[in-house]
């Protein structure tokens, strides 16, 4: 037994501990608009999430989240700001911590432990190019008796994953995710999708956190209408116009053009 922490140290032989490697996968998301050709009629809206195209093994040519490996002398939380940059070109955007994820087979190269951040941007406000092995998909999901199916398409690609929510704690309501079908996401991004998409529909109940996908100014309609994709059902206008009340101001300002009378611009209040 060692008498001090100092005949600790000079006694520590690391090569005693199996090693295990970190790394970090970001799961962006955002709320894209498509024109509608009926000028009567506001854009839609969908939520979108962004993928890499791996060039390298293993899952070669797969589809998978930014991410990459913790430098040594990094924290934890720098990671993801300088994967970002790296793989997409993207920085300045909101992020926070999503889970650990750390299956003993989930990267076939050796043991890696992966801490997962959700990131959510605001596409129309993006002022650089994304990089040409990163590219925006739309996210359809539907589900029933706790089997999920999610599409994520673009002119590119389809990818479509099965996952199963099993309940592991019924007075918390917390699931854990089991993957059915996947045949194009690397390693486990599906359960990070699915599990990233389960937080934000419950942070936007009890947070502002939407406000991220927000442009500057916008319509009650067009702020409405992300809570809805987000929350994938329909909202009633005055309870929401009544809860959403006192997290925006009005401005001076008017949007017009869309086949409707002008509507007044709002911004989040600070």
């Amino acid at each position: 037994m060692y008498k001090s922490e100092e005949e600790f140290l000079k006694n520590y032989n690391p090569d005693e501990y199996k090693k295990m490697s970190v790394t970090t996968d970001i799961l962006v998301l955002s709320v894209s608009s498509y024109e509608n050709n009926n000028y009567r009629k506001t854009d839609e809206k969908h939520m979108s999430v962004l993928l890499v195209k791996r060039k390298d093994f293993p899952f070669k040519d797969k589809w998978c989240f930014p991410g990459g490996f913790l430098l040594y002398d990094e924290n934890l939380d720098e990671a993801p700001i300088r994967i970002l940059k790296d793989e997409t070109n993207l920085d300045d955007i909101y992020l926070e911590q999503l889970y650990t994820y750390g299956d003993t087979k989930r990267d076939p190269r050796m043991r890696v432990l992966s801490t997962s951040y959700m990131a959510l941007i605001d596409k129309s406000r993006l002022s650089k190019k994304l990089k040409e092995n990163a590219a925006w998909f739309d996210i359809k999901i539907l589900e029933e008796d706790n089997i999920v199916d999610i599409y994520l398409s673009n002119d590119i690609d389809n990818i479509h994953v099965k996952l199963k929510k099993v309940l592991r704690e019924k007075t918390t309501d917390r699931y854990d995710f089991e993957i059915l079908e996947n045949k194009d996401l690397a390693f486990d991004h599906a359960k990070v999708l699915l599990s990233g998409i389960e937080r934000l529909k419950n942070k936007v109940n009890y947070t502002d956190i939407v406000f991220n996908m927000m442009p500057e100014y916008f319509t009650l309609g067009e702020l409405q209408t992300v809570y809805e994709v987000i929350l994938n059902k329909k909202l009633l206008d005055p309870a929401f116009r009544r809860i959403i009340g006192p997290k925006v101001v009005k401005t001076d300002k008017i949007k017009k053009g869309e086949g409707h009378r002008p509507s007044v611009l709002f911004k989040y209040k600070k």
